[in-house]
């Protein structure tokens, strides 16, 4: 049950975290701009007005029409929370569901501006429901007819199949889930006033402080705690359930406490822990202290209530949510009304823990001393995968100084650079007598936080980092013949140990280029051209032999604006978008040999293969090509081929790796 809360409060987060740049947006305008924001307070106080004069008696013009509060319309703020915000995650989470395929995305925000247009309060929870739901049944649908259309009505069926079933769900969301989100957020809503009104809101901390610990505070907050908050957030101008969960006081007093009652590892580590939490808002820093001494969850729920008690006092609370939960996110997204109470809030709650998990320090009498590292570990399985900032807490340890039993080549489209990468590593890692290692190849957008080692071209690092933050990361210019690779192996080594001395031979059987490498579709001795003209040449070959429709060469331009598809040793492999898979019919590729060089971005190239790849049969071919071209003599058997009968023979010649 605990895992299966996990995955679900992982996959709300999933659909908020992308967009929470959008929600500080609407934040800072909220703040900035409504009637009782900070330009009114500043321009009240310049002009003179005496208090309890209400805030914004003066015409502040634009101010008032940004802020909606001139009677007219909602300006940006109102436009904002009731549109862009659901929209965002609807189609966030259309596109999630439809394996990052943007008309999944689309699909998801048609349904979802249905339950907007549906009910009269902000559609979060509605977007949560009709966002997935869109893009994962577009994407059963599109899976009733693939590969049965006829060529040329490809674009006719797959836009009026979306339009039509766009529809469709609109008005679901319509008539079904924009009453019935409105009627749950109400009743919710209640039972939060019910809450307040008897006081009850600390008693939140009994359930919510124990959940962080064990990584289902995705599942409350942006399941539940988001949602409403922004709800009430949009009707009074804050909320407190944005402070429920992103407190950073309670995960600071700990810290405090160990600094100076802890022991051992635990003691040394705590003040750098204690900035990563309280100024970079990343809470999990804390968590395998709490599992180190379970009893010391007593001193995170008396924070926690105390905060949350101290914010009921002073009626003080966050225009939008504070992620990450950093003492400076929770400062900007405060209300000028709310800065000192929130403050407070975080000092009490700081200083509530601090007393009270002292104590509990004080009267323990075991060593603390190697506890930490079995506690971090234990936390990470609780997670399911490695901890971005746990190294900090074990000297490197947790962070993947132990054995390399994965590598991911990462790539655009996973469908050519990355495999021909995995393929030349995979050999050399093999020679080295590691044959356990895993090598494999995948899209950046499908890439999980669970590998040791990625592998990505020095363009597209910045983004696999952020989906594998706890990976070692190296960045190569070119998949075929760099140097870091053996400089992997190097670490492989240093890593696991010595290696068994011998190759592990692969077994899977031979394959031929039969279906996937046409005689007609090679070109030799092409005349010389600029790289567009080449890559439209490459695409062309594809079309011509029914492999993909004549939009895909438009996308394999598009992909090699982005990044490069040189792959070193004078070869170059262009291929479509991971979007563009839609335009393609068969699995195939093109092989161009050119007499003179073509210059592609500042790189010599003699040979160009296109690919158009709908599933993984052709990965086994571009390992076998990239054999070849670290093969001196391949190479030149390759240039000096009069017929492409002898091309296949050589791309037949070399076992698959």
């Amino acid at each position: 049950m605990r895992l299966r809360v996990q995955r679900f409060g992982t996959f709300l987060s999933n659909m908020v975290l992308p967009n929470i740049g959008a929600f500080i947006a609407w934040g800072l305008i909220t703040a900035l701009f409504i009637q009782t924001g900070w330009i009114t307070l500043i321009g009240d106080k310049l002009f003179g007005y005496t208090p309890g004069v209400e805030a914004g008696q003066y015409d502040y013009g634009f101010v008032s029409m940004l802020g909606g509060w001139n009677g007219e319309d909602d300006g940006i703020v109102g436009f904002m929370i009731r549109f862009l915000l659901p929209l965002l995650i609807g189609y966030t989470g259309g596109r999630m569901m439809y394996d990052d395929n943007i008309r999944g995305g689309v699909v998801g925000a048609i349904a979802t501006f249905g339950a907007i247009a549906g009910a009269g309060v902000p559609m979060f929870l509605g977007a949560m429901i009709m966002g997935p739901l869109g893009g994962w049944s577009m994407k059963k649908l599109d899976a009733m007819w693939a590969h049965k259309i006829r060529p040329g009505f490809e674009m006719l069926v797959n836009n009026y199949s979306a339009g039509i079933w766009g529809m469709f769900l609109a008005i679901v969301g319509f008539l079904v889930a924009g009453p019935f989100v409105e009627a749950f957020s109400d009743a919710a809503e209640n039972v939060v006033d019910f809450l307040v009104d008897h006081s009850l809101m600390p008693l939140a901390s009994v359930f919510i402080e124990p959940a962080k610990v064990l990584f289902l505070n995705n599942a409350i907050n942006q399941g539940v705690l988001t949602p409403l908050g922004t709800n009430e957030a949009a009707e009074s101008g804050k909320s407190i359930l944005f402070l429920l969960e992103a407190n950073p006081g309670p995960g600071l007093g700990l810290l405090l406490a160990f600094m100076f009652f802890g022991k051992g590892a635990a003691k040394a580590s705590a003040p750098g822990a204690a900035i990563i939490q309280f100024v970079g808002g990343i809470h999990e820093i804390y968590f395998p202290y709490v599992l180190m001494k379970p009893k010391l969850i007593l001193a995170l729920i008396l924070g926690g209530a105390t905060g949350i008690g101290t914010n009921l006092i002073f009626d003080s609370g966050l225009r939008s949510p504070a992620s990450p939960g950093s003492i400076i996110s929770v400062w900007l997204s405060s209300p000028p009304s709310s800065i000192f109470g929130v403050t407070l809030s975080v000092v009490l709650a700081a200083a509530v823990t601090f007393v009270v998990a002292a104590a509990l320090l004080k009267t323990d009498k075991a060593d603390d001393e190697g506890d930490l590292s079995a506690a971090t570990a234990q936390m990470e399985a609780t997670k399911g995968k490695k901890s971005s900032v746990s190294s900090m807490l074990t000297g490197g340890a947790a962070a993947g100084s132990g054995p390399i039993s994965s590598i991911v080549f990462a790539c655009d489209a996973g469908m050519g650079s990355s495999a021909m990468g995995a393929s030349v590593l995979r050999k050399k890692i093999q020679a080295a007598g590691f044959g356990e290692v895993v090598v494999v190849n995948k899209a950046i957008s499908n890439l999980t936080d669970t590998y040791d080692l990625v592998v990505t071209h020095q363009d597209l690092t910045a983004r696999a980092q952020q989906r594998t933050g706890s990976a070692i990361h190296v960045s190569v210019d070119n998949f075929m013949g760099s140097p870091r690779y053996d400089e992997i192996v190097e670490l492989v080594q240093e890593r696991n140990g010595a290696g068994a001395g011998a190759p592990v031979a692969d077994e899977v059987p031979g394959i031929d280029t039969g279906g996937l490498l046409d005689a007609e579709s090679i070109v030799l001795d092409a005349p010389a051209e600029s790289r567009d003209a080449a890559i439209t040449r490459a695409g062309q070959l594809l079309v011509a032999a029914g492999a993909a429709e004549a939009s895909y060469v438009d996308a394999m331009h598009t992909r090699e604006e982005s990044v490069s598809t040189f792959m070193g040793n004078g070869l170059a492999i262009p291929h479509g978008t991971n979007e563009a898979k839609a335009a393609v019919q068969r699995t195939a590729i093109s092989f161009v040999r050119y007499s003179e060089p073509v210059e592609w971005k500042n790189k010599q190239v003699t040979f160009v293969v296109g690919i158009a790849a709908l599933g993984d049969d052709h990965l086994k071919l571009l390992g076998r090509i990239a054999e070849i071209f670290l093969d001196k003599e391949q190479v030149a058997r390759l240039e000096a081929a009069a017929t492409p009968d002898e091309v296949l023979r050589v791309l037949g010649a070399v076992q698959p790796v």
